[in-house]
């Protein structure tokens, strides 16, 4: 695989996994306020947090990540890079939908000795598991696509 075998390859893919951890906490703490401190319903919260969180990961890809992916016009490579993540958002969503309900359901049953509620630990985990799986899909089509213009 060329991630193993290629050292370039291998600090792009370790910068994405940080700018993704960047993301990633960008996303939680804007899904949160949103969901907790505003009182948006899950899904729409989570759209939220999707969005600002992608433009988030486009500024750091763009400038630290792929700093020599300088042939694409900004504005061209941003719709690309959203295209990318609009469609992990169609895939996000859809899993997010699917499953939050029976976490939440199932952190219901396992009592009420815990911290926070079930419908947060629920959600979270809903979460973090379709972070997890976009993730995957936006590395690979975003290094392929979006920056194809880097060797």
């Amino acid at each position: 695989m060329i991630l193993i075998s290629n050292e370039k390859e291998r600090t792009r893919f370790l910068k994405f996994a940080v700018v993704g951890t960047i993301g990633f906490l960008v996303d939680f703490f804007t899904y949160n306020l949103a969901r907790s401190g505003i009182g948006f319903q899950p899904e729409v919260s989570s759209v939220i947090s999707f969005c600002v969180a992608v433009l988030s990961n486009f500024l750091f890809n763009r400038f630290w990540t792929y700093p020599d992916s300088r042939s694409k016009p900004l504005l061209s490579q941003l719709i690309q890079f959203s295209a990318v993540n609009i469609i992990g958002l169609v895939i996000r969503t859809t899993i997010f939908s699917i499953i939050h309900r029976p976490l939440v359901n199932l952190f219901e049953l396992v009592g009420n000795g815990l911290p926070v509620s079930a419908s947060i630990l629920g959600e979270n985990l809903s979460l973090a598991i379709v972070v997890v799986i976009v993730m995957f899909w936006n590395f690979f089509i975003n290094r392929y696509w979006t920056y194809n213009d880097v060797e």
